[in-house]
């Protein structure tokens, strides 16, 4: 199911085969893109899927000085390693495929349904790609390439046990490491003291080192942290020091594992809480862990947000492909599973044979709703991907115009599939009722892996907030106005055509009470009271832009030769204008009148 919906998402729908006349993706064809996504659907079939129980109830364990993983982990990190996906989109001369990112993110996408925990490299890949982006040539070919090649890993380390979201409370501190600190080939060198909490593959021996990027305060000329998020300054402190050629030196740099978190889900994956530079592993003679600044002093947090924004979208394609996974398994369950008769004017006669549970119109409710989130949410993840290439290979118009939008759609990338891809997980475990509650079957894990995304890489709350706080009112409102004209033009096509024309009437009324709502919302201009019920504000606007992608796909399935993907189509769709649209208007509701309750309450009324 899932690659007959990628081929027709990346074919027909996006036609990333026209990405090929682009100087970058000369070399690379329908062919070769069907050979990537191959090569990875094996790989995730045979190292991934079977493992996935295995890596829920084996869970990582520290024995006293390493931490302890499943041999079918590292079978899988080597893998995936050796098939050059780590590297799928960087330039040939370091080593790449220069893949299009698209194609990148939906051969990732057999991974995450596979096995969401065990991992594909997420974060080593958005580590190094933020060292291309703001390190220097050294630091990219001693770090960056080593994480392309998977010889090393890469985390990101932001949030504290006392500061989880509130970045500018971070403790952290790094000063300056003795005198020539500045002339280190490496980058200015530092010393860091300070805890970084819930840190996923912080430690683990799958591969020779981990690269850390760490967010850590520069004391300012009175020998205190700066306040606020200008403070912040982004530093690579690797587990292991190296040299410029990038060896090992033998030195083991001062970050210490303090302990391992025991979650819901995603329990495949170490996550861990670090202290750096308390003294465990002493290092060259002083206190603290190594650090090499990357970028500019105080600028940390502006680089690290180019590995978080791809982090928020991978974050979502994980969601989304739990969601897919959750469908998958329940439609085959009620497929196969007897249960109940029709029902019929003169009752039910209970001499006829009970009939699959896929039949019943209630769990046919569950299932459409299922692969409606899940393919929506997988066609905006992709849409989004194809944005990316746009605004790296575009014309310069054309590019800019990317960007501004990849700024309005990553919150809802990330947020709507890690809210509704969640329900959808939810509504599987229904439609296989007890059997959903047991271990015996997967969809009970899915829902419990696919709770941290709402979580994690920015809350929903904050994804919110980002989203009616700034993404819509920056540049005057322009991301909002280029997503409005973007959907009023699928709006006119769409209008064109029986069947559709009643549903695109629908979207626009809805296009324009959002925007009307946003102007409401900020009426008064206070941000406390535009922003108290900003997370009804996404929600709204996510269910806005996914019927805006269904009505997009189905307008494109309409010329499919297969008549269930065809018909599939058209039915997601529909279900998602007659059932989900419609919530619209009452959370809307809320936003433009600014609602005070939430935040007039007093926590002593609790």
């Amino acid at each position: 199911m899932l690659r007959a919906t990628l081929d027709f998402l990346l074919h027909d729908w996006l036609r990333v085969d026209e990405l090929a006349a682009r100087e970058r993706f000369a070399d690379h064809s329908r062919e070769t893109f069907g050979s990537v996504l191959d090569t990875c659907e094996r790989i995730a079939r045979e190292k991934y899927e079977p493992f996935n129980r295995l890596v829920d109830t084996e869970e990582p364990r520290f024995d006293g000085e390493k931490v302890i993983l499943p041999q079918a982990t590292h079978d899988a990190w080597k893998a995936y390693a050796e098939s050059g996906m780590l590297s799928a989109a960087q330039a040939y001369d370091i080593g790449g495929m220069q893949l299009p990112y698209t194609v990148e993110a939906a051969a990732n996408t057999f991974f995450a349904k596979a096995s969401v925990s065990i991992g594909s490299g997420m974060l080593t890949v958005g580590n190094a790609n933020l060292l291309m982006a703001h390190g220097t040539p050294l630091q990219q070919r001693v770090f960056a390439l080593n994480e392309f090649s998977g010889r090393w890993s890469g985390t990101m380390c932001l949030s504290e046990p006392q500061a989880g979201s509130s970045l500018s409370d971070v403790a952290t501190r790094a000063v300056p490491d003795g005198e020539g600190f500045d002339a280190d080939p490496l980058g200015p060198r530092y010393r860091l003291t300070g805890n970084k909490m819930w840190i996923s593959a912080g430690e683990h021996e799958l591969t020779e080192n981990i690269i850390h990027l760490v967010l850590a305060k520069i004391p300012g000329p009175d020998g205190k942290p700066v306040p606020g998020t200008r403070g912040i300054s982004l530093f690579i402190v690797p587990k292991k020091l190296v040299d410029t050629e990038g060896q090992l030196t033998g030195e083991r740099n001062d970050v210490a594992l303090a302990g391992l978190n025991h979650k819901c889900g995603w329990r495949g994956t170490t996550n861990t809480l670090l202290n750096f530079g308390e003294g465990r592993y002493p290092v060259r003679g002083g206190a603290g862990a190594i650090g090499y600044l990357v970028g500019q002093p105080g600028e940390g947090l502006r680089c690290m947000f180019h590995m978080m924004n791809e982090a928020r979208i991978g974050v979502g394609l994980a969601a989304t492909m739990l969601g897919m996974a959750g469908y998958e398994a329940s439609l085959a369950y009620a497929r196969q599973r007897p249960q109940g008769r029709p029902i019929t004017e003169g009752g039910k006669d209970a001499s006829r044979p009970q009939v699959p549970i896929v039949q019943h119109a209630d769990v046919k409710r569950m299932l459409l709703a299922q692969k409606a989130y899940a393919e929506g949410a997988l066609a905006l993840a992709l849409y989004c991907a194809r944005l990316v290439d746009e605004q790296h290979t575009g014309a310069p118009e054309a590019a800019a115009e990317a960007a501004l939008l990849l700024e309005v759609l990553t919150p809802i990338a990330k947020s709507f599939p890690s809210q509704w891809c969640l329900e959808a997980n939810s509504l599987a475990i229904q439609v296989l009722g007890g059997y959903g509650y047991t271990r015996d079957f997967p969809v009970e894990q899915y829902w419990r892996d696919n709770r941290l995304n709402m979580i994690h890489e920015g809350t929903h709350g904050i994804q919110a907030l980002d989203l009616l706080g700034r993404k819509v009112v920056m540049q005057g409102g322009a991301g909002l106005k280029l997503l409005a004209t973007r959907i009023t033009d699928t709006l006119q096509r769409a209008g064109q055509v029986d069947g559709l024309a009643e549903l695109a009437g629908e979207l626009g009324g809805a296009l324009q009470r959002l925007g009307a709502a946003t102007k409401a919302a900020w009426a008064t201009g206070v941000p406390e009271e535009a922003l108290a019920n900003a997370t009804l504000y996404l929600q709204a606007f996510g269910h806005v832009v996914i019927a805006w992608i269904w009505l997009d796909v189905a307008l494109t399935s309409r010329a499919s030769a297969d008549a269930a993907r065809r018909q599939g189509a058209l039915a997601a769709c529909r279900y998602f204008f007659a059932y989900e649209l419609p919530l619209v208007d009452a959370w809307l509701r809320v936003v433009a009148t600014r609602e005070p309750v939430c935040r007039e309450m007093d926590e002593a009324w609790f």
